[in-house]
């Protein structure tokens, strides 16, 4: 027999097939004057988002297009939106750019512009319970239509057996093509983050 028994062959990326895949990264942004402490956490954390990334495509193919909440507008200009928009995301997007990956419109400026300000109106808070009820409404239905547009976007421009890669907040609501594969990317510093804002908001620091 010339076979060689128990040799395990690692897989071809051409053998995943025709499905789409995209790997979704929770979004953290830093704000003015962050404290020391949280900064040292958020850069960790957008390390381990590139090296959870960068294993990604060793095994399923590199990145062909990058999605990023915020964005109205692709290519040059929609870096240079996000290079003022997040620091951490930005590196991470146009590394993916200089190789080759196209930096994709995901939002509808008026609809992000809507669904935004509906949700600073219920961040003041309300003596209504009316006004309360109808703002939220409001904010339930503007951030719906939001989030179906980036999905009909993802779906429009993400073509077969393509790898792309979405910036998003966590607690999104996009419902995601049912043909597209979806890896989350969740590295330990997420949780470390969640734990020192619990931590911050318990003591009420900050």
């Amino acid at each position: 027999m010339g076979e060689e028994l128990g040799r395990i062959e690692k897989p071809l990326v051409a053998s995943f097939g025709q499905e789409r895949k995209l790997f979704v990264v929770p979004l953290l942004y830093h704000g003015e004057d962050p404290p020391a402490e949280y900064l040292e956490k958020y850069q960790l954390y957008w390390q381990q988002v590139s090296d959870h990334v960068a294993r990604l495509e060793e095994s399923l193919g590199v990145v062909q297009r990058v999605y990023h909440e915020s964005l109205p507008s692709g290519g040059e200009e929609g870096l240079s939106v996000l290079e003022k928009l997040n620091a951490g995301s930005c590196g991470i997007a146009r590394d993916k750019c200089q190789n080759g990956a196209i930096l994709e419109a995901t939002e509808d400026r008026e609809l992000a512009e809507e669904s935004m300000d509906w949700e600073r109106c219920l961040l003041l808070g309300f003596m209504s319970q009316k006004v309360a009820r109808a703002v939220g409404d409001a904010y339930v239905e503007a951030s719906g239509r939001r989030y179906e547009h980036i999905a009909r976007r993802i779906d429009e421009t993400l073509g077969a057996a393509e790898r792309a890669i979405l910036f998003i907040a966590e607690g999104h609501r996009v419902q995601f093509p049912g043909d597209v594969q979806i890896f989350s990317v969740s590295p330990p510093a997420l949780d470390q983050i969640h734990r020192w804002l619990r931590q911050r908001f318990e003591t009420g620091a900050g």
